[in-house]
């Protein structure tokens, strides 16, 4: 199977930096804001921009991490590690990895609709414009244009050695 790079460990980097400065510009009043990334990597994805804006800002950040089954949401309980009551009036970042269909993002937005956020914003690092639901990522890294047959893979598991791959 042919892959190509679409982003190296120096970009994807400057996409997560990006994405910090974006959502601190927004959120510049607020004293503290959730990021909330989707199991594996977005989760992974959500702790780097964490990471970032406590070295850029005073915001203080609640990293929480949702788990969800991406394949098949309908059937499994997502879950989240915060009580309804932890959430109310909090602005909540929601962060994933890929934006595709649109569905992963429809679910981890669903455990918000219950409690009175101030504001739930969405991060992805990969836009791919294929969506299926009424959602859109907020703040994007990189929009790509794919066939729907073409697949994003992005690794961040070891620092230094990030990749997106288009195949």
């Amino acid at each position: 199977m042919n892959k190509s790079l679409i982003l190296n460990s120096k970009q994807i980097e400057q996409k997560i930096n990006r994405i910090a400065y974006e959502i601190y510009e927004n959120n510049y009043d607020e004293k503290s804001i959730v990021i909330a990334g989707i199991a594996k990597n977005g989760f992974l994805l959500a702790k780097r921009i964490a990471d970032v804006l406590q070295t850029i800002s005073q915001i203080k950040t609640q990293l929480i991490e949702i788990k969800l089954d991406k394949e098949n949401p309908f059937e499994n309980n997502v879950k989240l590690e915060l009580s309804e009551k932890d959430l109310k009036n909090k602005v909540i970042i929601l962060v994933d990895d890929v934006l595709n269909s649109g569905k992963t993002l429809m679910f981890g937005t669903k455990l918000f609709l219950n409690s009175p956020v101030k504001r739930l914003t969405t991060a992805v690092l990969v836009d791919r414009g294929h969506n299926r639901y009424p959602i859109k990522a907020d703040v994007v890294g990189l929009s790509l244009s794919t066939t729907l047959q073409e697949h994003i893979a992005v690794e961040l598991n070891k620092k230094g050695k990030e990749t997106v791959y288009l195949s």
